[in-house]
């Protein structure tokens, strides 16, 4: 069997043992200590925010987020249908409902047109969101400047989910900056990772403040244990921190790495009639976590399905695009605001899209593996 080419696997630095062995031989191997105040203080200067919250998880940080925006039983929250069920779970966990709205073609992510008429129709039923949360799919940030104008209008405050696009910036500002919160992920498969984790950034330092306390089991200041409202267990430790210093070293780099990666696909495969890829909306600049591309039915004979198999056959992993959250049957009870009568963008990438190995690590040889492969069942 020929070597596994992953989607998008851990790529180490070769730095991160000097952090680790820096929390072992100072004994800081708890969920605090220097490597997690540093990561915090490099995170924030880097995102070029006021703070910032290093947690054990991006879906820890946007529950934290809905928290401290006062989310409670009852309440909606708008969330981006076509992204991963961890972006919606944390609405679940509050017991509020999630109203999911759909995408647009120039960036995949939340329609400005669709969040619009939601929030039109909410107000009129006098039921405004507690929160939007935006997501910045493979990478790509969304229309923030209309989706801002659009929430700021009803004074509804924005979780950037940002899990996917930590590198990424939108008209020179960092991507999970234009929010109330914005939310970083470090799991095995991002950009850069500490294995599992996550970030809360923002510029409201007293809230990162009570997220910290919330994250660390809500306890009271008092000689003895005293808790007098709930608390989790979200805060990172001080070795994974280590490890997430060391990877936020070579951020840059593992975002160039993913843009030639990128490159390399487009260039092999963007003058196939019916193959597009995932566009970049003028202004931005993405990561390119992962290279996705959509074949157009009209145009192209084989399937998304069956093209990920014959990539599976030869131990090559590709991967659809997120099936959306309003098509799940999760949240098959949840109200969904397509982005025009006749036009679900959500549903239709879905149907047509594919994700290709983007890891940063991929050799020049893996990837013309993957694109010889590609190029034989395109063409024909």
């Amino acid at each position: 069997m020929t070597k596994r080419i992953f989607l998008s696997s851990p790529h180490m630095s070769g730095n991160e043992q000097k952090y680790i062995n820096e929390a072992f031989e100072t004994n800081w191997i708890a969920p605090l200590g220097p490597n997690v105040n540093a990561f915090e203080k490099e995170m924030a200067a880097y995102a070029g925010s006021a703070d910032a919250a290093v947690l054990s998880s991006g879906t820890a940080a946007i529950h934290l987020a809905l928290e401290l925006l006062g989310v409670e039983h009852g309440d909606t929250v708008f969330c981006s249908s076509l992204t991963f069920v961890a972006s919606a779970n944390p609405i679940l966990y509050l017991g509020a409902v999630p109203v999911f709205i759909d995408s647009e073609e120039e960036t995949w992510n939340m329609s400005p047109d669709a969040l619009k008429r939601a929030l039109e129709e909410a107000q009129a039923d006098r039921k405004l969101p507690k929160a939007v949360i935006v997501v910045n799919l493979y990478g790509q940030s969304a229309k923030m400047d209309e989706l801002m104008a659009i929430c700021d209008s009803y004074c509804v405050p924005v979780i950037e989910d940002a899990a996917e696009s930590l590198g990424s910036s939108y008209k020179g500002k960092k991507s999970g900056t234009f929010g109330k919160f914005g939310v970083y992920s470090f799991n095995g498969n991002k950009i850069i990772t500490t294995s599992g984790g996550g970030m809360l950034i923002s510029d409201d330092v007293d809230a990162l403040a009570k997220s910290r306390f919330l994250a660390t089991q809500a306890r009271d200041a008092a000689p003895h244990y005293q808790h007098s409202v709930v608390g989790y267990n979200y805060r990172m430790s001080n070795i994974l921190a280590g490890v997430g210093r060391a990877q936020l070293e070579v951020l840059d780099e593992r975002v160039k790495a993913r843009r030639d990666v990128f490159d390399r696909y487009v260039e092999a495969l963007g003058g196939i009639e019916g193959v597009h890829f995932m566009p970049e909306l003028e202004g931005t600049y993405s990561n390119r976590w992962l290279t996705a591309l959509t074949l157009d039915p009209d145009k192209v004979s084989i399937k998304p399905y069956a093209l990920m198999d014959a990539l599976e056959a030869e131990n090559i992993e590709g991967r659809p695009v997120w099936k959306p959250l309003h098509l799940q049957p999760l949240f098959e009870e949840c109200r969904f605001y397509p982005h025009a009568e006749d036009d679900v963008v959500s549903e239709r990438l879905f149907s047509e899209g594919l994700c290709l190995p983007s890891g940063s690590n991929m050799t020049v040889e893996e990837q013309e593996r993957v694109i010889s492969l590609l190029k034989e069942y395109l063409l024909n």
